[in-house]
């Protein structure tokens, strides 16, 4: 099998790796941006550093948002030669994009912050209103780990942002700030059909977003049935069959705010206990072992 990642040394690719090899398979790690295709009907094929890229039996895309692009159009030359990738190109693309992804979680009836999104600050007001007023989230639509997310306090300031945003031809997403979560999340990695690990995130001081990377610390979480089902009606509504999925605890239940088609292993390991590279190494056999009775 085959890990599609920049780097062997981040920790989520390794200990993927570090599994696979235990459990007794050949693991190939290939960054994606060092593959080069040939397109041609019905002879799709893959070079790798000047070499013709094996036969593989399984690809666990580890696609970063940076490489969204061109690791989409490797993982889709892929699906093209019949391998077998554990998420395919098309959600991969549609989960690293914000706004559609929020769009395919509304249409499978998926609770979401109520989001507004313009390319025009003509009607900035009545965007703002379109989403209850403030206090109101805005956010980069390129933006991951926290980067790129404002929380605007104030009409005032929520029109600043908007304005600084459009001012960088960015479009411009906004949404309801939902006040009791206190900064906090709850992170669910599912695998297949199920919810395999979570974990709470909450902000450091004085801090909205609950991202580890932005100083986040993370406990162990006890989901409810209906978070369950949310986080894995999630991932099918986007296809993936692994998926970070971050849902916010509303009065009104739960709030799906972000799903990951690559999540980070790192902190919910440590967090939660549940050794979630084992979880998905034996997934990803079960669909190889499938596939070959067909």
């Amino acid at each position: 099998m085959a890990i599609f990642s920049r780097s062997p040394r981040v920790h989520s690719t390794a200990r993927l790796a570090d599994v696979a090899v235990a459990r007794g398979h050949e693991v190939f790690i290939i960054d994606p941006l060092a593959c080069y295709m040939s397109i041609s009907p019905g002879r799709p094929s893959i070079h790798y550093r000047g070499e013709h890229l094996p036969a593989l039996d399984a690809v666990i895309p580890r696609v970063g948002s940076s490489t969204t692009f061109y690791g989409a159009a490797v993982i889709r030359q892929l699906e093209m030669m019949g391998t077998l990738c554990v998420n395919g190109s098309a959600p991969i693309v549609n989960s690293r994009d914000k706004l559609a992804c929020l769009q395919i979680l509304a249409s499978h009836g998926i609770d979401l912050p109520t989001t507004g999104f313009a390319h025009s600050t003509m009607y900035t007001d009545d965007l703002i209103d379109l989403v209850g007023g403030p206090p109101l989230v805005v956010k980069l639509l390129e933006g991951t780990q926290g980067i790129g997310v404002v929380l605007a306090e104030t009409r005032n300031a929520a029109k600043s942002v908007i304005e600084a945003f459009r001012g960088l031809k960015a479009d411009i997403l906004v949404q309801e700030y939902i006040r009791e979560a206190s900064g906090t999340d709850v992170r669910c990695i599912v695998v297949g059909d199920r919810v395999v690990a979570a974990m709470i995130r909450r902000g450091g001081p004085g801090e909205f977003r609950s991202n580890l990377h932005r100083g986040g610390k993370g406990t162990r979480a006890e989901l409810s049935a209906e978070e369950l089902d949310v986080a894995v009606r999630s991932a099918r509504a986007l296809d993936l069959r692994i998926a970070g999925v971050d849902i916010i605890r509303s009065k009104r239940g739960p709030v799906v705010i972000e799903v990951n088609s690559s999540p980070g292993l790192e902190g919910i390991e440590d967090v939660s206990g549940v050794d979630v590279a084992s979880e998905v190494l034996a997934y990803v056999e079960t669909l190889v072992h499938e596939k070959s009775r067909l």
